[in-house]
């Protein structure tokens, strides 16, 4: 089944860029839109329905409200567009997760109004990505060369660490060149830093000319097959001495997005979890896209 393309709308001006990428994605795949809002009584509510109906109220026609605004944008970027809206009742992590089941991608602006609303905010996002069943693609007010214009230019990238997360990740970075006629950009961090080594106890000499030749050899080895089903993509190979997320957010000045797994080993892991991942969904100037796979958690 082709699903259509969800993107969770909260009022704020990332939401906005949300749905301006989301539309030209639908477009591009020949995709329903799908918009949706989700409310729910904030923390701390009074208690009773004659208390709590007013701020349903209020929380139901600012949802309305979002939606129409986010309808709009999504038809004047591309008219003609199969644009559908919802406004549901419940968390917005709830809500989503939920859409995601039955979505090709959620799209989600990285950061988002204030927590009284249920809104999307950094938290919501880390969890939507960590816990969706489809790609989650997260697009902040610099990933556009112009506020809800065109889209940017540059390669796609993807970070590739061997495991299946990164296969997952690889393979989805390979549609979106592919469909986009965008080179490919493959990463892969052959070690952390020479620090970081030692903090870990490993005394041994590190053979660095041996760790690269390695991680050459696995790179190559991961983009074999796909680069055989698509051939017509021009892809280009980095292997990296460093921290994998420092490096993806230097690739992500120039690129169109940048793909990750879900899960991984060496740094690549540590993307969607913790401080580091929390920078790079705030300011990377481009979508970062976090891959679902199939493999169960250990």
């Amino acid at each position: 089944m082709r699903y259509p393309v969800v993107v969770g709308v909260d009022g704020s001006a990332t939401a906005l860029h949300a749905v301006a990428w989301a539309a030209r994605r639908a477009s591009r795949d020949r995709l329903p839109l799908r918009i949706v809002h989700a409310y729910h009584l904030p923390l701390g509510s009074p208690s009773g329905v004659t208390e709590e109906e007013p701020v349903l109220d209020v929380l139901r026609r600012d949802g309305r409200r979002c939606l129409d605004e986010a309808r709009d944008l999504a038809t004047m970027a591309v008219p003609g567009l199969d644009v559908a809206t919802e406004l549901t009742a419940m968390p917005t992590t709830t809500g989503l997760l939920r859409e995601s089941e039955h979505a090709s991608v959620l799209v989600l602006g990285n950061r988002g109004r204030s927590a009284v609303t249920g809104v999307l905010l950094s938290s919501t996002s880390l969890m939507l990505a960590t816990h969706a069943h489809c790609a989650v693609v997260l697009v902040g007010e610099g990933s556009d060369n112009t506020s809800h214009g065109s889209p940017r230019t540059g390669p796609v990238v993807v970070g590739v660490d061997g495991t299946e997360a990164s296969e997952a990740a690889v393979a989805f970075a390979f549609a979106e060149a592919d469909a986009a006629d965008a080179t490919l950009l493959a990463l892969t961090a052959y070690t952390e830093s020479v620090f970081e080594t030692a903090l870990a106890g490993n005394n041994v000499p590190m053979d660095w000319t041996l760790q690269r030749e390695l991680a050459d050899r696995t790179l190559a080895e991961r983009l074999a097959g796909w680069q055989e089903k698509y051939p017509q993509v021009h892809v280009q190979r980095a292997v990296i001495h460093g921290r994998p997320t420092m490096a993806l957010r230097r690739c992500a000045q120039t690129a169109r997005l940048v793909v990750v797994g879900r899960r991984g080993r060496g740094g690549f892991r540590d993307l969607i979890s913790g401080s580091t991942s929390m920078r790079l969904m705030h300011h990377a100037v481009c979508p970062i896209v976090v891959v679902r796979t199939e493999t169960t958690d250990q």
